[in-house]
């Protein structure tokens, strides 16, 4: 199992496995000025910009950039601290103040009742969260918040940031437990520069920042050198030597280039002249607003967001299949699908950027561009108007609530459509406000009103497929990961899904996609070559290895690690070392969370480095004691050892750790069938099956051991229930087709060989076995 090193939001999720044995190519990357100016300069200060930005500093103060965190002081603190408590499910946490300071008394480590000095306050609206720091530099988070809301909202209470559900002391998510950390889960993008400063060796965190909230140099990078051009231009020296007024990156007119917007008379609505104008301010802002990891320290302003940071594309379980929002994903991610962002719309056309608020409210934001005598008319919305159904996002930014209170909009603008809910399960603008009603009759209305929906399948019914393992869904995938009109998320989602179909086209087409001048098309081409066996990779990914963005060539040089020395040239070998180290760095960026060392032990146990494979992923271990993967890791060290007596310890701890762990099972299932104990492994085998019935893998094996055992009638059951959840599943229907062959049952044999042959035409090997059935049946028949 391996992990991409991720901010998981406050949500129960699965944390999913991905191989990063990955590959990319060479290109020409996009270029930024004023970047190398900005690793010469240092962060001065918001006090600094004031005297010549007093405007925008008044804007900017009392924002919810300005109010992401603070000390906790009687101006900060909104929360009730007058010996006030709150019982949730049993759990009776009081809140008081002392001597000055704020003080919860509530459930700590292990569970143990204790006092708890509240040393930050963590954002302001709707919510307010508290900090307690530890004397190792740990900072967590409590999760009990304050609803800052009106009362007449609802507000103005104490609540639990999981709502009803009861987080024991023994959970991954427990607020006292990594998951809940600051230092490496939020504080990036609460303070100014900020260095997470962890020690892995004494296990201790010395994290600093220049300024506690997010400040005028967060955005606009550090101004020490455009305050020395402002000071230099007004004692009339030269300043020539300044690129772009010594500033960091601009913001305000790209090179000095005003806005033109043009008015599209089809639309109704004014675009800008220039699509491409100011991306790296989208790239900047989605350094905070999307779902990533952290692959480095070392943000430069200006720079390809991969170069220091690894953004989720529209995973099943983070986005609905038609990439709605779905868990904790913020609005890089569904902004990159939308039409205003092909458009050349940025942020800040519709957000202040100093007061983070909307420029205006309501639809009269969206009258800006879109014509209000088209748009605003009941012709175009169907409804009465100034009622909700009247209201651009209603229909086209439908919003998801997180942590209880906070509901977010989502950024991809899109049309609503019942058709797709029907078909794919999403939710839909239209029965968000007629919940009475079904999606059939949201979709008679939606056709009735606009008729049918444009020709040809939305992305989403491909990704849905292609996650079904739908045969020929390979050919959408190619057109859309190929389209450089498509939003550069879909065509990245498109990519990941190509490992699904391990072909020629799709290797042929992984190979041209690694010319592509958008690094997240790399990134995502380099994962999708592992479907390559390692020393095949090699011809694809030497180039990829000098990328100038750091996570593409880290990813390549992670899937190149384990290639043999002979299939490199010296150089290559070098090189391919050099960037080995690098992949390394960014996983000891994240030392303190247990993935980053699963990520360092798949790959020293690919390099038969098997002492420090196991090393790493015991420190997983260590740092989590109930994250799975690292004893599952571990016990599969031993067996590559030859000492699955070890491994059997390791798993039953796994198992008394996490009895619900279909992989925990199915790891000990396959250890007793390698140590003779068949019918033992059965046990474990059946469960993984029943834990985890949309794993065809799980279930594949467990009937493989009943038919092994003279059990063929209970693998047939067992891979026909397997089979239902996964009908495209080759190895499912190819193994029933066997067991029945073999059981003399040639028609339902044929049932299945059939379907084989229906779904993959080209592939002999079904059409041999179809054969063979064919054979053996007539010869019963003489």
């Amino acid at each position: 199992m391996e992990f991409p090193s991720l901010y998981f939001p406050m949500f129960r999720v699965l944390i999913l496995c991905i191989f990063l044995l990955i590959c990319i190519g060479c290109h020409k990357a996009m270029e930024f000025t004023s970047s190398q100016m900005t690793t010469n300069a240092h962060y001065v200060g918001k006090e600094t910009c004031r005297p010549c930005h007093e405007d925008a500093y008044s804007l900017y103060t009392g924002s919810d950039h300005d109010l992401a965190m603070d000390f906790a002081t009687d101006t900060t603190v909104l929360g009730d601290f007058n010996h006030a408590s709150f019982n949730h499910l049993g759990v009776i946490s009081r809140f008081y103040k002392r001597d000055g300071k704020f003080f919860v008394f509530t459930e700590g480590f292990k569970g143990k009742f204790q006092e708890f000095t509240i040393i930050y306050t963590f954002g302001v609206r709707p919510l307010q969260q508290y900090l307690v720091e530890f004397p190792d530099g740990r900072v967590q988070t409590l999760p009990l918040c304050w609803d800052t809301r009106p009362k007449e909202q609802g507000g103005q209470r104490w609540f639990h940031i999981y709502g009803n559900e009861r987080i024991p002391p023994d959970d991954i998510l427990y607020w006292t437990r990594i998951s809940q950390n600051w230092n490496y889960m939020c504080a990036e993008c609460h303070s100014t520069n900020l260095k997470k400063n962890y020690d892995a060796v004494s296990d201790r965190y010395n994290t600093t920042w220049s300024e506690i909230d997010v400040s005028c140099e967060a955005c606009h990078g550090p101004g020490s050198l455009h305050v020395e051009w402002a000071e230099a231009d007004a004692n009339g020296e030269d300043t020539q030597g300044y690129a772009d007024m010594g500033i960091s990156i601009r913001l305000k007119g790209e090179e000095d280039e005003e806005v033109t917007w043009v008015f599209d008379k089809k639309l109704a609505t004014y675009k800008p002249g220039n699509p491409q104008r100011k991306q790296k301010q989208v790239e900047m802002c989605a350094r905070c607003h999307t779902r990533r990891g952290v692959i480095s320290e070392g943000y430069v302003h200006g720079k390809p967001l991969l170069d220091t940071h690894y953004p989720q594309v529209l995973e099943e379980n983070l986005y609905y299949p038609d990439g709605q929002i779905r868990d904790e994903v913020y609005e890089y991610g569904s902004f990159l699908q939308s039409k205003m962002y092909r458009s050349g719309i940025v942020c800040t056309d519709c957000h202040d950027p100093h007061t983070t608020r909307r420029r205006k409210e309501g639809n009269e934001l969206c009258y800006s561009c879109h014509q209000t005598e088209k748009y605003g008319s009941r012709k175009h919305h169907f409804h009465k108007i100034d009622s909700p159904g009247s209201q651009c996002i209603e229909c086209h930014m439908t919003a998801r609530t997180y942590m209880v209170v906070d509901p977010r909009r989502d950024h991809s603008f899109r049309v609503p459509r019942p058709d797709l809910s029907k078909k794919l399960g999403v939710p839909n603008g239209c029965n968000n406000c007629h919940a009475d009603k079904s999606t059939a009759w949201a979709a008679e209305h939606f056709e009735k009103w606009y008729g049918h929906p444009k020709k040809g399948k939305h992305y989403g019914e491909i990704f849905w497929a292609a996650r079904q393992g739908i045969p020929g869904t390979d050919v959408e995938l190619i057109r859309l990961a190929g389209d450089q009109q498509q939003s550069p998320m879909v065509r990245a989602t498109a990519i990941t899904l190509l490992r699904n179909y391990p072909c020629e086209s799709t290797i042929l087409t992984l190979k041209k996609l690694l010319q592509d001048g958008n690094p997240l098309i790399r990134s995502e081409a380099v994962t999708s070559l592992d479907i390559l066996p390692p020393n095949d990779r090699v011809p694809f990914l030497l180039p990829v290895l000098q990328d100038p963005v750091r996570l593409v060539r880290t990813l390549a040089a992670r899937s190149l690690a384990v290639v043999s020395t002979e299939f490199l040239p010296k150089d290559a070998l070098q090189r391919r070392n050099t960037v080995v180290n690098e992949y390394e760095e960014t996983q000891l960026l994240n030392a303190d969370y247990p993935a980053a060392h699963i990520n360092l032990g798949n790959l020293y146990l690919e390099r038969s480095e098997y002492d420090r494979a196991a090393a790493s992923y015991k420190k997983a271990i260590e740092i989590e004691p109930t994250f799975v993967p690292g004893y599952i890791n571990l016990a599969d060290v031993y067996r590559v050892q030859n000492q699955d007596e070890k491994g059997r310890e390791i798993l039953h701890q796994t198992l008394n750790i996490a009895p619900g762990s279909a992989p925990a099972h199915h790891a000990m299932g396959l250890l007793m069938i390698r140590t003779g104990g068949q019918k033992d492994a059965l046990h474990h085998l059946r469960k993984a099956a029943i834990l985890a019935p949309e794993h065809a893998q799980y279930s594949y094996v467990y009937g493989i051991a009943l038919n092994s055992l003279k059990m063929s009638g209970q693998a047939v059951s067992v891979l026909k229930r397997a089979l239902n959840h996964n009908p495209y599943d080759c190895d499912l229907m190819v193994t029933l087709a066997t067991i029945h062959r073999d059981r003399g049952e040639f028609e339902k044999a044929l049932r299945y060989t059939a379907r084989l042959i229906r779904n993959y035409p080209d592939n002999n090997n079904y059409q041999q076995l179809e054969e063979q059935v064919r054979v053996l049946a007539a010869r019963q028949g003489d």
